[in-house]
């Protein structure tokens, strides 16, 4: 008989773990495997990364993921590698071939490939690929793909922030492109690869995809699985970010104790602060973060608000804050 399994003793974990996903793993697989690492009891990913492509995958953790929308709306920085005359059915590696062309010194040129590059900065539109997780009643595209049926679907308006091509020979001697490709949300870089191909007259697909920045996180910032694997689980903690990681760029406000309950308890406060979209709200006694809102007009409005006892249980899994309560006021 098999001994029974060990449950494991989850716990409350607030913050962001900045991974550098690896290759062949689900974002959802990658997100689970460090939740069970970290015992946490809430986790969630930002955005997904294809099981093809490596890169940066903020998990967040607890309270962050009342926030990890802020991070799945930010523009991305991927680096691509574009094999030049040939098409696949799914734009990259693993798809079948559909057809091989002759790649010739004329399509490579400066003058060639910068017209290429002038045609996709910017806002483009994009037919989302059979192959990805976008559903149709309920049920994703690739699914529709394996079974052999093609789905109608509507293109999508995305925009390339940046866009720097270099032609490149790869080990075999094959031409080939390598992308580095700043965008908003959403965008596809199998589909610019395999759209930047058809411009050049040859076709392509990708045989490597890595994000390396999103919303200003970069993949130098991140942890490998395999070593957060290999560490001891207390050091596996220090890898996990304060909630306010996901929060660069917003203005701050700092409350006092009476408005800082006031707030939490979802009550507008009103103030000399000038107008502001997005705020990251702390209070002072102790320093803690509270939530996020926006001012208009002198007054702060409550969004995305933790609950009293998340920020407890911040404050004590923080050794170099000086513990105490926060009152919520009605």
């Amino acid at each position: 008989m098999n001994a029974p399994r060990t449950r494991v003793q989850r716990r409350p974990v607030h913050g962001v773990l900045l991974l550098d996903k690896p290759l062949g793993w689900s974002s959802n697989d990658v997100l689970q495997k460090v939740k069970w690492l970290l015992r946490a009891e809430k986790a969630g990913h930002t955005g997904t990364l294809d099981p093809l492509a490596s890169g940066v995958l903020p998990l967040c953790f607890g309270a962050a993921t009342k926030f990890s929308q802020l991070q799945l709306e930010a523009p991305k920085t991927y680096e691509a590698i574009a094999l030049l005359g040939t098409t696949t059915t799914t734009a990259d590696a693993e798809g079948e071939v559909l057809e091989e062309r002759e790649v010739t010194p004329a399509m490579l040129t400066a003058e060639r490939i910068e017209a290429v590059r002038q045609q996709f900065l910017g806002p483009i539109s994009q037919i989302p690929p059979m192959h990805s997780a976008l559903k149709k009643d309920g049920k994703a595209l690739y699914e529709y793909a394996r079974a052999g049926v093609e789905i109608e679907r509507p293109a999508r308006q995305v925009s390339i922030l940046s866009l720097s091509i270099e032609p490149i020979q790869t080990a075999e001697g094959r031409s080939a492109l390598r992308l580095i490709v700043r965008c908003t949300k959403g965008t596809y870089i199998r589909t610019l690869g395999e759209d930047i191909g058809k411009a050049l007259g040859c076709g392509a697909h990708l045989t490597f995809l890595r994000r390396i920045e999103t919303g200003g996180i970069g993949v130098d910032r991140c942890v490998r699985l395999a070593d957060l694997e290999a560490m001891p689980e207390a050091d596996r903690m220090a890898h996990v970010h304060p909630v306010e990681t996901l929060l660069a760029g917003h203005t701050t406000v700092t409350l006092d104790s009476e408005n800082a309950g006031r707030f939490l308890s979802g009550l507008r406060r009103r103030g000399s602060w000038p107008d502001a979209d997005a705020v990251a709200v702390y209070g002072d006694a102790p320093h803690a973060l509270l939530g996020v809102g926006h001012v208009t007009g002198g007054e702060l409005v409550p969004e995305r608000l933790l609950s009293p006892l998340e920020i407890q249980q911040i404050l004590e899994n923080s050794p170099s804050v000086e513990h105490g309560t926060l009152e919520t006021t009605l």
